[in-house]
């Protein structure tokens, strides 16, 4: 029995009848759609018709494993003396943790077909949820920004490749940003307005177009850069490190990894839910993460020991190398390639989460295309360039909140697979009914909050406080570890969880 979407009437049951199924549909009588809850970009995504197959989901990990910003981290495990297998075993180590837990949140969003914010209401409560979401959000704002700065960075070269005269416009300051600047800035914003105005199904063709562009530009980079190099590497620099500082770097790399992940295994929900099924999910994840991460790591090995070879010099990022082509049409291309993964792996990582959690918060007024506008032009306000530049703000307010997700993870986690091994009363996730399942104690779960607060606490003393910098790469790992064996302890068990498809309030996949 399907629920229309624009009919709020519903019946008011009891609780004990809201956890019966009906004999053969498996589905609850229709529950009161709470407008504080419930809208069609956060209704659950029907069944049939999901469009995010194995070549999708590989297509979203290879834009966001070959970006700029990982290959300038796993640079800097070669710059810390880590040699090719070295490099090779740390980031296997981190693919194959990233690899698990990634698994994990994407069979819930494709079991219960909701995004991030309405995911974290099992755990936290129909409001509580409301604490993850925003701590997902603001991270997520304030890195749109200075990833669309970045990609702006990636335009002026180009332009300026095009057309030398372009770089009369450069040399003023207007808020900070040239000329140039600005217009490259704006460009660039308009672009990823314009592909998120279209839904997420939209976002699904982008990023399976953006795929083969980038793996093919940084395989053709490797090998013009290794030919020049005379078909010979540095597999380490001159010093390698050995013994036990060895060690403890392979195994800080695997968990920095995981760390750089820590935001997208959050609401990785948010593009499972679109998925037909787990093994879509399990294969697609297979070949986009742990395979892609190991040719990402053996193409960082190939960059910096040629590099290395020609002229003993360390570079901190590809663009280093694609501004160096001497052939004006190459670099060209070379520009544009990293210009159209930064832009996919800036809507995948930083608007997609934003707009879902934004809209969370007013369901009845934001839709997912104006919760987009929202976080988007708030990504302008705070001038993200002077983020960028501020090595206070990166450090100790983006890695603060950054400290703060493990946690989270950990709550999450355990409170479905473990307490509820699984079992969702989805249409209840969107009920303010005070005997719902996810109700708690006005809207928040308090044993959630208790056990996230204290691990949080942790997480974030590791990660900021110079005398833990030996463990700091572990405060991810650390952090979901405490919070996940805290909530186990005290959580509250009941000796039934209803186990309620949202097939019947669910809606198109396209309409997303």
């Amino acid at each position: 029995m399907r629920t229309s979407l624009s009919n709020n009437i519903a019946l008011n049951l009891p609780a004990s009848a809201l956890d019966q199924p009906l004999p053969e549909s498996g589905l609850t009588e229709p529950l009161q759609l709470s407008p504080r809850l419930h809208n069609r970009d956060l209704a659950p995504t029907r069944a049939e018709g999901r469009r995010w197959g194995k070549y999708s989901i590989f297509a979203l990990w290879t834009n966001d494993v070959h970006n700029i910003a990982n290959y300038s981290f796993a640079i800097g495990l070669y710059a810390l003396g880590l040699g090719g297998w070295q490099i090779l075993l740390s980031l296997g180590i981190g693919a194959a943790l990233v690899y698990f837990f990634m698994n994990l949140s994407g069979y819930m969003g494709q079991k219960t077909g909701v995004p991030f914010p309405v995911i974290s209401r099992i755990s936290f409560g129909i409001h509580g949820a409301q604490i993850p979401a925003l701590i997902r959000a603001v991270i997520a704002i304030a890195w749109f920004g200075i990833q669309t700065y970045l990609a702006s960075v990636v335009f002026r070269v180009l332009l300026t490749a095009i057309h030398p005269g372009f770089a009369d416009y450069d040399h003023n300051s207007i808020l900070g940003l040239s000329t140039l600047g600005w217009v490259c800035f704006v460009a660039i914003w308009f672009v990823q307005l314009a592909i998120l105005a279209y839904g997420m199904e939209m976002v699904r063709r982008y990023e399976a177009f953006a795929g083969p562009v980038i793996l093919l530009t940084v395989a053709a980079l490797a090998a013009w850069m290794y030919t020049e190099a005379n078909a010979t590497i540095a597999w380490s620099i001159r010093e390698p490190l050995t013994g036990g500082e060895m060690w403890r770097n392979i195994f800080a790399g695997g968990a920095l990894w995981l760390a750089i992940y820590g935001t997208l295994i959050l609401n990785f929900c948010d593009f499972a839910r679109s998925s037909p099924c787990r093994k879509t999910i399990k294969i697609g994840n297979f070949w986009g993460l742990p395979v892609n991460i190991l040719v990402f790591a053996a193409i960082t090995v190939l960059l910096c020991g040629a590099q290395f070879q020609i002229n003993g010099r360390i570079i901190e990022s590809p663009t280093e190398i694609i501004a160096s082509i001497p052939n004006t049409f190459f670099l060209v291309l070379g520009c544009l390639a990293f210009l159209i993964v930064t832009v996919a792996v800036n809507i995948m990582a930083n608007f997609v989460a934003p707009a879902f959690v934004l809209s969370n918060l007013a369901p009845k007024y934001l839709t997912f295309r104006r919760a987009g506008l929202i976080s988007a032009t708030l990504a302008v306000l705070i001038l993200p360039w002077n983020l960028y530049n501020s090595p206070l703000v990166i450090v100790y307010f983006l890695s603060g909140l950054g400290a703060l997700l493990g946690p989270l993870y950990g709550v999450i986690m355990v409170d479905y697979w473990l307490i509820r091994k699984g079992r969702i009363h989805v249409p209840q996730l969107y009920s303010e009914d005070p005997n719902g399942a996810y109700y708690y104690s006005r809207g928040v779960n308090f044993r959630a909050v208790a056990a996230f607060i204290p691990a949080a606490l942790i997480a974030i003393v590791l990660a900021l406080v110079p005398g833990f910098h030996s463990i700091s790469p572990f405060s991810w790992l650390v952090g979901a570890g405490i919070a996940g064996m805290l909530y186990l302890i005290i959580a509250r068990r009941q000796p039934h969880y209803a186990d309620v498809s949202g097939e019947s309030i669910a809606v198109d996949n396209v309409s997303h």
